[in-house]
């Protein structure tokens, strides 16, 4: 369920962090040369869509480019990433990281971050991986090299007797084959880094990292029309069905409140919403369409919304009518 809570980040706590990259799907993961390029990069990723990134320790300018992140935008999601040693965990902290990541299992570091109160995604690619996060309290684990280590099929296979196990895998995700990963309900969120290409961080291109970013939400999310819903104006939604099955061959489906006629025509029995029907956008994730549209200025009535028996909204209207037409999205 989404709620204002979701957009308050002071004094997160490990599951506010858990909660965030869950619906924001999408963790870029970012290597910054210089630390001039934090700010300009965080905005670039805040106003493309994706609030959060996990900057790796794979350079000096890591740690200064945290504290730039977490100082001029303290809603954003900033992590620390390739995160190997004590000194770097201590590094993070400092810095304001909200999250720590590793590449490998290191029970030292798992302990030392859970020590100090710090949300700890360690990196596994195996069955005795997650054994020892489970061992040490830790259910969310990074999958690395996720396409190397055999991909989504491994996840799948390896994660049936670990029932609470969720996994942030990372490595050769990209806009080809994130949705199939974010389908799966074992996965958290995704590491990738194809949004945030090192050249047009070199060269400054912020704005190009912004479309990215933008493109990479938009996959995420799979906007595709499902079908328009026509209010009554005078006929039976039967009569109108008849009518066009009569011109057009199409055929109908009658339901409890209205008939199919097509699979993108429905034909409402009584008037409902919207000043003349409704029209239905599909996503891949009604949890996190709402949470970014949110963030994109669109405003949703909650009180429409349905959720499966997991408690995932499945269903909800936006609240304001477009050109006369109510719009909901549906799973």
């Amino acid at each position: 369920m989404v709620d204002e809570e979701i957009y308050t980040l002071e004094d997160i706590s490990v599951n506010e962090v858990v909660k965030q990259l869950s619906l924001i799907g999408i963790v870029p993961v970012i290597k910054i040369d210089n630390a001039k390029d934090a700010a300009p990069l965080a905005e670039a990723l805040i106003r493309g869509g994706l609030p959060c990134a996990e900057v790796t320790f794979r350079t000096s300018a890591a740690k200064e480019a945290i504290s730039i992140i977490a100082k001029k935008y303290p809603d954003m999601i900033v992590g620390a990433g390739t995160v190997l040693t004590k000194e770097q965990v201590d590094d993070a902290i400092e810095a304001g990281a909200k999250f720590i990541v590793s590449p490998g299992f290191n029970p030292e570091i798992v302990k030392y971050c859970l020590e100090k109160g710090c949300p700890m995604i360690p990196g596994i690619s195996n069955p005795s991986g997650i054994e020892q996060a489970l061992s040490m309290g830790s259910n969310i684990v990074k999958f690395f090299p996720a396409e190397q280590a055999g991909g989504l099929s491994m996840i799948k296979a390896m994660s049936a007797p670990y029932g609470s196990v969720k996994f942030m895998p990372t490595g050769g995700i990209n806009p080809g084959n994130v949705c199939d990963y974010l389908a799966n309900p074992k996965i958290l969120c995704c590491g990738g880094s194809w949004m945030v290409p090192a050249d047009k961080i070199t060269s400054g291109d912020f704005a190009g990292i912004e479309k990215l970013v933008r493109e990479a939400v938009d996959t995420m999310l799979g906007f595709k029309f499902r079908h328009v819903g026509i209010n009554p104006t005078g006929t039976t939604s039967m009569e109108a069905a008849d009518t066009l099955a009569n011109a057009f061959s199409f055929g109908s489906k009658v339901g409890s409140k209205s008939v199919f006629a097509s699979d993108a025509l429905e034909l409402m029995n009584e008037k409902g919403p919207g000043t003349h029907g409704h029209i239905a956008i599909a996503t891949n994730n009604v949890d996190r369409a709402v949470y970014h549209l949110s963030r994109r200025g669109v405003k949703f009535d909650l009180s429409t919304a349905t959720y499966d028996d997991k408690g995932a909204m499945k269903f909800v209207y936006l609240a304001d009518e477009i050109d006369g037409f109510a719009y909901h999205l549906v799973k």
